[in-house]
């Protein structure tokens, strides 16, 4: 973090550390609410084109808080890598590509976004670990969302059915854990 981030990257990667350590043992709901509001505090929501140079890149928990800024991925990918180290079932989390309208309710304009999901059992109404909304609420309550599909470690998801394929088969995700394994994180 040092050598690419200079001091204020090893300040965050500290920062994120403690969160971690102060959540060990703590109930699930409670480490839900800080994990989330740890990285939409610690993170500024900027574009790949402005972070990265690139339309579209998966960056890395280290690269997110090295680089203070990340999208709606970014924030997902450190929520999720955060909540699986405090040793929340994969099972329980999947990422989830939504359509996200804007502007209120009688809009019709809508953006591609990715928020997290936790399923407290494998039928529940997941709740929502959004960048755009502080708030953690059922999926049921944010009719500004309309699911795509979702997927974990353990796989892909379809909205309408189970696991469909393996996670593997998503390109960026696999380009996501090597690059966090070189970075000594073992997913």
């Amino acid at each position: 973090m040092l050598s690419r981030y200079g001091p204020q990257g090893v300040r965050m990667l500290s920062d994120w550390l403690n969160v971690l350590q102060e959540q060990m043992g703590r109930s699930q709901e409670q480490q839900l609410e800080k994990i989330n509001a740890f990285w939409n505090q610690a993170v500024l929501n900027a574009d790949d084109l402005t972070v990265w140079g690139e339309t579209d890149y998966w960056a890395t928990p280290l690269e997110s808080l090295g680089k203070r800024a990340g999208d709606c991925e970014d924030f997902v990918i450190g929520k999720y890598f955060s909540l699986v180290r405090l040793g929340v079932p994969v099972e329980r989390l999947r990422l989830i590509y939504v359509r996200a309208r804007m502007g209120g309710a009688g809009s019709s304009q809508s953006i591609a976004h990715m928020v997290l999901g936790y399923y407290a059992t494998p039928d529940a109404d997941p709740l929502v670990l959004d960048s755009l909304l502080g708030d953690i609420l059922p999926a049921s309550q944010r009719s500004d969302l309309t699911p795509v599909f979702s997927f974990n470690g353990q796989g892909i998801y379809i909205t309408t059915g189970g696991l469909t394929a393996p996670a593997e088969r998503i390109g960026r995700w696999r380009g996501l854990l090597a690059r966090m394994q070189q970075e000594g994180f073992t997913p």
